[in-house]
């Protein structure tokens, strides 16, 4: 959280997630390498965070309410009524 928190730039933050990974691989906590791993495949996109602090946050948001209006209407043949119903709901 610390990373994230300071207003840093991209390569500072590739530097301190750098030093994060070597602390967390000295503990030897097996726990932890799932998480390596995982910060290790996304690198790149975890730190274009850093160019200008913006986040995909409200279009996740936004599919989630899109997901959970259609579960309520399973079976919704009229597709015109469904997407006007959406609209209304979420604009």
């Amino acid at each position: 959280t610390d990373i994230y928190n300071a207003r840093s730039i991209k390569d500072a933050a590739r530097l301190k997630l750098a030093r994060w990974f070597n602390e967390v691989e000295k503990l030897g906590a097996d726990n932890f390498y799932t998480v390596i791993d995982t910060f290790k495949t996304h690198y790149d996109t975890i730190l274009n965070f850093f160019v200008n602090r913006a986040t995909n946050a409200n279009a996740e948001s936004f599919n989630a309410k899109v997901k959970a209006f259609r579960a309520q209407f399973r079976g919704v043949t009229d597709i015109p009524f469904f997407l006007y119903r959406l609209m209304k709901l979420c604009a």
